[in-house]
C-alpha cells in the first residue's frame, strides 16, 4: 500500500454501512479519503470516530449522487483542495419496497438514479482526472450478487425491484469502463466488489431476522476493495463476488 500514501480516495455512500466502513480502512492505509454523502451529520460523526492522528486525512462533502450538479461540485471542491481523485469507490446506492410493475414509476427512477447514474458521474468525472494527471489509479464498483448473471433468489423472498436492474447494469458500465481504458492505453484499473446479503441500513430488520449469522458485515466488503486496491500495479482483480458462507443464491 506503500504507492498510495496520501493519495485521494473518493467514497460515496460513506455516511453508513459499506461506505463507512470503506472510509475507515483508506484512512489508516495513509490514505486522504473525501466522504460523500447526504447525510453530513452522518459523516461528521465518522470523522470524530477515526484515531486523532486520522482525522485530518478524513474530508467530508454533502453530495447526492443522484444530482449530476451536486456531483459536479462536489469534484470540483477535490480537484480545488486536494489536487485530484487518485481511487473511487461507488457506494452510494438506495433499495425502495414494492415490486417493479407495481410500483411508483418515481420510485424506479431514484433507484436507477443513484444506484446506476450516480455511479457513472462519479467514475466520468474520477476518470477524466486520473486520465489528465496520468495516474494509475482505481475505479470501484460496489455490486451485488442480484447484478451477476445466474442470480436467482428465493421466489418467496421480496422482490429487490429496481435493486436488480440497477446492480445489472452496474456490471455492464465496469465492463464498458475496463475496455475502453484498455483500448486508451490507461493503466486504470477496473474492480467489481459483488457481495450478497451486507448488513447495512438498508436491509430490512425482518430479513437480518431470517438470515441470522448466514450475512456479511461491511467490513468484510471493505476489506475486498484493500486486498484489491493493494494488488501490484501490473495485476488487476476484476471481479470479487463475496457471499457469507450458507448464503445459498
Amino acid at each position: 500500500m506503500d504507492r498510495w500514501q496520501n493519495r485521494v480516495a473518493v467514497v460515496s455512500g460513506a455516511s453508513s454501512g459499506i461506505g463507512a466502513a470503506c472510509a475507515r480502512l483508506l484512512v489508516a492505509a495513509g490514505l486522504q479519503v473525501v466522504g460523500l454523502a447526504r447525510r453530513t451529520e452522518r459523516l461528521q460523526k465518522l470523522r470524530e470516530s477515526l484515531p486523532e492522528e486520522q482525522r485530518g486525512r478524513f474530508h467530508q462533502h454533502a453530495c447526492d449522487v443522484s444530482e449530476e450538479a451536486q456531483v459536479n461540485a462536489a469534484f470540483d471542491w477535490i480537484e480545488r483542495e486536494l489536487g485530484g481523485v487518485d481511487v473511487m469507490v461507488n457506494n452510494a446506492g438506495i433499495v425502495l419496497g414494492g415490486q417493479l410493475i407495481d410500483m411508483p414509476t418515481k420510485d424506479i427512477a431514484s433507484t436507477l438514479q443513484t444506484n446506476l447514474m450516480g455511479s457513472i458521474y462519479c467514475t466520468k468525472l474520477a476518470a477524466s482526472s486520473m486520465r489528465r494527471r496520468q495516474v494509475p489509479g482505481h475505479l470501484f464498483f460496489v455490486n451485488s450478487t442480484a447484478g451477476v448473471a445466474g442470480y436467482k433468489p428465493d421466489p418467496a423472498d421480496e422482490s429487490l425491484n429496481a435493486y436488480t436492474p440497477s446492480k445489472f447494469g452496474l456490471t455492464a458500465v465496469h465492463e464498458i469502463c475496463r475496455q475502453e481504458l484498455i483500448q486508451q492505453g490507461s493503466k486504470i484499473k477496473t474492480t467489481s466488489i459483488n457481495p450478497g446479503w451486507v448488513a447495512t441500513e438498508i436491509v430490512p430488520d425482518e430479513t437480518k431476522a431470517k438470515l441470522g449469522e448466514v450475512i456479511l458485515q461491511a467490513d468484510d466488503v471493505a476489506q475486498a476493495v484493500m486486498y484489491a486496491l493493494a494488488t501490484p500495479p501490473h495485476a488487476q482483480v476484476e471481479q470479487i463476488t463475496l457471499r457469507a458462507v450458507g448464503e445459498y443464491f
